[in-house]
């Protein structure tokens, strides 16, 4: 890069103050680009996009014109924050200029409520598109990993006919090819087994308080995903003060999504008590509590809960997060409980998700698939 080059980076990085030391003068696209950029991180020196839609809408059409899609999406959610723009996300114009990703998906969450009749069509449609490229990308590898493990699970050595795997049959047994008869002969055979309509159940209980809003995103997706598999049984719960059974929503994700009202207090203890109550048989439930862990509730009758799923062989996952926006905000006092009773609790990847619940239901050790895969689980 130039010195000039240089220069101008550093000028539109900067802002036009007086004193920014590089001396470098704007000009034709420049200018614009400035402008764009001075209109969100300077607008309390300049007045900023002001109140309106139309200069909004202008704004948003100008950053994609000028900036990637990526960087786009960080200008929208910073104009969010900064400008106080929210109130805008219920005006038709305006959900049609956003670049739509998980936060924004999050916010309208946040303001379902609140969204004019007018609007709800268009606020469907930012969804349903956010819906569908997340499926697009995770529904594959959520069925891949949790059916290989349901299968891995359920071979035996003694399987009929119709019940062979021939693929790991053959894998099995190519040492014992016969070149002159060009054939393998299968000493052992490899089998499914006789699956029951559901071979697992697992229970997704999600907190929807305000700070969880993506991880609700994710875990909605997983669980319409998991929801069409016929050999696990899924049910979705979410919780803040109140209990909401989601589980006629999972197979329509948008439905589910917009079920889901974002803010308020958080009891984790009515939300497991009534968790509890649909657990059928814990030794094959995998339950999966996504929280911060804060407890606006009893926390004293809440670990008694959790102390009572695991001594009844419910397999418990505590998740802090389901995102990819960093690290979390979390209690470490009931993370530390929650290790110390042998509960694996830790943040995750979307892009983990799948092989997560691939090892749980294969009742792997989460300790060390953690560790695998360079995931920090709450430890003394």
């Amino acid at each position: 890069m130039n010195e000039e080059a240089t220069l101008r980076k550093w000028r539109l990085i900067l802002g036009n103050h007086q004193n920014d030391g590089t001396g470098c003068q704007l000009n034709g696209l420049d200018k614009k680009i400035d402008a764009s950029l001075e209109a969100l991180y300077e607008s309390d020196r300049r007045g900023g996009l002001g109140a309106s839609a139309p200069n909004v809408n202008r704004w948003l059409g100008d950053i994609r014109e000028f900036f990637p899609t990526s960087v786009v999406k960080v200008m929208q959610q910073d104009a969010i924050q900064r400008l106080n723009l929210t109130s805008l996300l219920m005006e038709k114009e305006m959900l049609e200029s956003v670049e739509a990703d998980v936060h924004m998906v999050a916010t309208l969450m946040t303001l379902s409520r609140a969204i004019p009749e007018k609007t709800k069509d268009t606020a469907r449609q930012v969804v349903k598109k956010v819906v569908d490229e997340l499926l697009q990308k995770l529904s594959s590898p959520m069925q891949q990993a949790v059916t290989g493990a349901l299968n891995r699970s359920s071979k035996n050595r003694r399987p009929k006919h119709n019940e062979i795997d021939w693929k790991s049959t053959i894998e099995k047994n190519l040492k014992h090819y016969q070149p002159e008869y060009k054939t393998i002969i299968p000493e052992v055979r490899i089998g499914f087994g006789r699956k029951r309509k559901a071979m697992k159940d697992v229970v997704l209980c999600l907190d929807q308080s305000g700070s969880m809003g993506t991880s609700v995103i994710y875990s909605g997706i997983f669980g319409s995903v998991m929801a069409s598999m016929p050999a696990i049984q899924t049910k979705m719960v979410v919780f803040d003060t109140e209990v909401v059974d989601l589980t006629d929503d999972l197979q329509d994700p948008v439905d589910l999504l917009f079920g889901v009202q974002l803010g308020g207090g958080t009891d984790i203890h009515k939300a497991i008590t009534y968790c509890e109550s649909i657990i059928t048989k814990p030794s094959d439930t995998v339950m999966v509590l996504i929280t911060d862990l804060y407890e606006g509730g009893n926390q004293r009758e809440m670990r008694k809960k959790m102390v009572n799923l695991v001594q009844n062989g419910t397999q418990l996952i505590v998740l802090l997060a389901l995102n990819d926006d960093g690290a979390p905000y979390y209690d470490h006092g009931n993370a530390q409980f929650l290790a110390d009773l042998g509960v694996p609790v830790f943040a995750c990847t979307p892009d983990k998700f799948p092989d997560m619940m691939a090892a749980a239901l294969s009742k792997q050790d989460l300790d060390q698939w953690a560790a695998t895969n360079d995931i920090g689980i709450k430890k003394g």
